[in-house]
């Protein structure tokens, strides 16, 4: 995966290089080891605190070139706030805070990880590593000029000094696949749709042969032989045929039923026929977030070889308004039987979706499914981008992945389903219709998908405000955020994969 930083661990005793980077609390007080490292230069910090009404707040910084007394050319200063209420999450945003202050000069960097209260745990100083990883992350690779600015952190060396080095490397090992697999899928959102069109998508997911996942690409001729009508509707309008890719990670029990996640790929949507407007169209290259999610979190969970059975599945189409496209008014049948009345081309998700969640269900029979998509724009007029929407048939389900949110900052909301909305997308001339009226946009959108779960327990995630474009984070800089990777690994990790 491309890094802007390498990150590894050093013992405490290792002599700081380039850059020092140490944590104090809202109280300004330093740990012991940091306060041995900082030595004579302690005053001189205590000065510039003083000068500059450096408070500690959380992911506050302070900066000293050259200080007085030690030997490293900055000194960095980042605030941790109230240590001892430190989450797990909130660790990790340290670690963000931590690459959001390195610039281009900082080609050797040494973090000393420890909080006041002692020497941070194995897990924490993992966890800071990995916010590092995911605050550094850059998409530039196709500016043939870059500005200073754009340089901030490349090729910087980050030793993290730790208590135990050979634990904190343990811990970082399965974190770091989970960073992996956040690129990866900000790697996909952010690539331009001249690029990443469905078959080129279907290329790169299959490259997770090489972690052991089966992957398994269906072409036109297998979707219609396996009467995909809803999803080939779409697809029919661009001259880059659709693809299914079907991927499988078998870590647990043979023959044990598997959990699945399904994404939907719309590599480019320009609506269709009912075309979008042009202004911010260029935005449409993210409209396969949910896709990117899934092959970064195949990827995730079979490079830290999770003990347990996925199924990752990705319908991947392109939405054109060409002679051949489909029309408001046809009516398709899908995989299930059903048959759908076109009212808007640009509620296309949906169609994708709601034949790759029937052949998973009845082909995998798996626990759950869950489902991730830029779906709505009304989603994100009911909660704006810092929550995706969660829309369950299964209250377990939702509560597990409510927490998952919580603890990984990856953060959902539940909305209703219920039959009054369902209603509302019955048609006069077929079993349905993929779109309701403007109001509850979002949740008629999922009531189509529930009429293609069977009776499988199952979530949808409406992603559009938070896979892309969504406001910078803590740990995230980047168009394509890679939501949902370490949302749905935390998921996976605390109740459904089989212990050691």
């Amino acid at each position: 995966m491309p890094d802007a930083v390498k990150v590894g661990f050093v013992p405490f005793s290792a002599a700081a290089r380039g850059t020092l980077v140490v944590f104090c609390d809202d109280t300004l007080k330093f740990g012991s080891v940091t306060g041995k490292a900082l030595g004579a230069a302690a005053s001189t910090v205590k000065r510039a605190v003083a000068a500059s009404q450096f408070k500690g707040k959380s992911g506050s910084a302070l900066d000293l070139l050259a200080p007085e007394g030690l030997k490293v050319g900055r000194l960095i200063v980042i605030g941790t706030g109230k240590a001892a209420a430190l989450k797990d999450n909130d660790i990790v945003k340290l670690g963000g805070a931590v690459a959001g202050k390195l610039s281009a000069g900082d080609s050797a960097v040494t973090v000393i990880a420890e909080l006041p209260g002692g020497a941070m745990r194995p897990e924490q100083a993992a966890a800071v590593a990995s916010g590092i990883r995911l605050r550094a992350y850059k998409f530039d690779r196709y500016k043939t000029k870059k500005k200073d600015d754009d340089a901030d952190a490349a090729n910087a060396n980050v030793s993290i000094a730790v208590a135990d080095v050979a634990a904190a490397k343990k811990a970082f090992a399965p974190d770091s696949h989970v960073v992996d697999g956040v690129i990866l899928a900000r790697e996909l959102v952010n690539e331009p749709p001249n690029v990443l069109y469905p078959e080129e998508f279907a290329k790169r997911a299959a490259q997770l042969r090489k972690l052991g996942v089966q992957v398994e690409i269906l072409d036109v001729k297998a979707m219609t032989r396996l009467k995909m009508g809803a999803l080939l509707g779409v697809s029919q309008g661009s001259a880059h045929p659709g693809r299914t890719v079907i991927m499988r990670w078998n870590g647990g029990k043979r023959g044990a039923q598997p959990v699945a996640f399904v994404g939907k790929g719309v590599c480019f949507d320009t609506g269709g026929i009912s075309i979008k407007p042009s202004a911010s169209m260029e935005d449409m290259k993210g409209d396969m977030g949910g896709a990117a999610c899934v092959v970064g979190l195949m990827h995730a969970l079979a490079a830290r070889k999770a003990k347990i059975n996925v199924i990752g599945a990705i319908g991947l189409v392109e939405n054109m308004p060409d002679g051949n496209a489909q029309r408001p008014g046809d009516i398709v049948t899908s995989m299930s039987g059903q048959t759908i009345e076109i009212i808007n081309t640009d509620a296309e998700g949906r169609l994708v979706l709601a034949d790759v969640l029937w052949y998973v269900a009845q082909k995998h029979k798996p626990k759950f499914m869950v489902d991730l998509a830029t779906l709505t724009g009304a989603i994100m007029v009911a909660l704006g981008t810092d929550h995706a929407g969660l829309f369950s048939n299964n209250d377990e389900l939702a509560e597990r992945l409510t927490a998952a949110g919580l603890s990984t900052g990856e953060r959902v909301w539940r909305m209703p389903l219920g039959p009054e909305y369902d209603k509302q997308i019955d048609s006069q001339f077929a079993d349905m219709k993929n779109t309701g009226s403007r109001n509850g946009g979002s949740i008629t959108a999922a009531q189509f998908l529930q009429r293609f779960v069977d009776n499988t327990p199952w979530a949808h995630l409406d992603i559009a405000g938070t896979a892309m474009g969504a406001p910078k984070s803590d740990i995230n800089h980047s168009w394509g955020s890679g939501y949902g990777v370490r949302l749905l690994n935390a998921l996976v990790a605390e109740h459904y994969e089989a212990k050691k």
